[in-house]
């Protein structure tokens, strides 16, 4: 579109609701990760803190990262695009190189900085949204040519998507190509070439399954997890014993017992389990409707912005934040298969919550330039 007609000053304020909901869902979620871990924390680290500390660490530099990203005019982030695009795929390779990837459980998923652990594959999710909102967003593209328009942005992914499988992480890998559809849908593109990419994904899908044992059981599992309760089969049970008892007002916070060895790792993938035991169905339900309100109101910038690169960013970060909490509870509840995908804003996780919250720092300064 050349020059974005949103370049200027803003012409209005920021979408409090999304500020709102966003400071809600993490401040929650800070309580939450310190009512799953505590106890673990003590007997693991010598440290009930442990956990909270870290977790308020990455809050407080994601917030600084999203009140800079709010400010930070939106369009100027595609001048950016070339140095984003070489330290992506610098990362995602580091990872596999010894003594600066880290290894864990079989994976190599992070990079080991000054302590802390960095997950390459977040930043990935931020840098394709930028890069295939921009590129789907030039002026003198012709949507409905697929070769020129929607294959370059899924070339690129694609190229992420397989270096993050390779880590091994399909959850992250399939929550970034569903990202990325998204996008090239909201562009324009034409039906028969959505389904056709979908279809041609399915053999890809189909071996990402079969080329590790694991994930077949995992679908097994899926369908029966008592038929192999004390493997395959366990998180999922253990997830659906957390909550059960919750019923409508949960146990209370901090009284979780799925988070006594039972459940593994309660404060990451599965703390939404821990949520419906401790506070119950209201308390569950009361976490899934602060993220409808995200959701509803980022879609709602992205109607509203004043060019196609600002629509574009908008929808895939809305997306993006959309797919996890869908997977994750989708997860937890027993209703898909398990993948590691964490809640948005609420698991411990320095990576995710940092470059989730800059995200949306993005969306706050598109809701800024937003027509009515």
């Amino acid at each position: 579109m050349g020059k974005a007609p949103a370049e200027g000053e803003p012409t209005k304020s920021p979408d409090y609701a999304i500020y709102f909901a966003v400071l809600i869902l993490a401040g929650f979620g800070l309580v939450m990760v310190f009512s799953a871990s505590y106890i673990s924390a003590l007997e693991s680290r010598g440290d009930a803190f442990f956990f909270l500390r870290r977790q308020a660490f990455w809050l407080i530099l994601g917030l600084v990262g999203m009140l800079a990203a709010s400010r930070f005019d939106y369009w100027k982030w595609r001048t950016l695009l070339p140095l984003l695009l070489f330290l992506n795929f610098l990362l995602l390779l580091l990872v596999f190189v010894p003594d600066i990837g880290l290894e864990v459980n079989e994976a190599r998923r992070w990079i080991e900085v000054g302590g802390f652990n960095f997950q390459p594959a977040e930043f990935t999710k931020l840098v394709i949204i930028i890069f295939s909102a921009a590129f789907l967003s030039k002026a003198s593209l012709n949507i409905k040519d697929f070769w020129s328009s929607s294959f370059i942005p899924l070339a690129v992914m694609g190229a992420s998507f397989f270096l993050i499988l390779l880590q091994p992480d399909l959850g992250t890998a399939i929550a970034l190509a569903m990202v990325t559809l998204v996008i090239v849908f909201a562009a324009g593109l034409p039906l028969k070439h959505f389904f056709t990419i979908l279809l041609a994904g399915v053999p890809l899908a189909v071996y990402a399954i079969l080329s590790e044992p694991y994930r077949m059981q995992r679908i097994f599992s899926f369908r029966d997890p008592w038929a192999d309760p004390l493997r395959s089969g366990y998180q999922i049970i253990q997830s659906l014993y957390a909550l059960g008892p919750g019923g409508l007002f949960g146990v209370g916070l901090g009284r979780s017992r799925q988070k006594l060895y039972y459940l593994p790792e309660p404060q990451n993938d599965f703390i939404f389990a821990i949520i419906g035991e401790e506070l119950g169905f209201l308390g569950a339900v009361t976490v899934i409707l602060l993220f409808f309100i995200l959701i509803w109101r980022g879609f709602r910038v992205s109607l509203q912005a004043p060019d196609t690169f600002g629509n574009l960013m908008a929808a895939g970060i809305t997306a993006m934040v959309a797919i996890q909490m869908l997977i994750n509870v989708g997860v937890v509840t027993g209703s898909i298969p398990i993948t590691g995908i964490n809640l948005p804003l609420v698991s411990a996780g320095g990576s995710s919550l940092f470059f989730t919250l800059v995200a949306l720092g993005i969306l706050i300064n598109i809701s800024r330039y937003a027509s009515p």
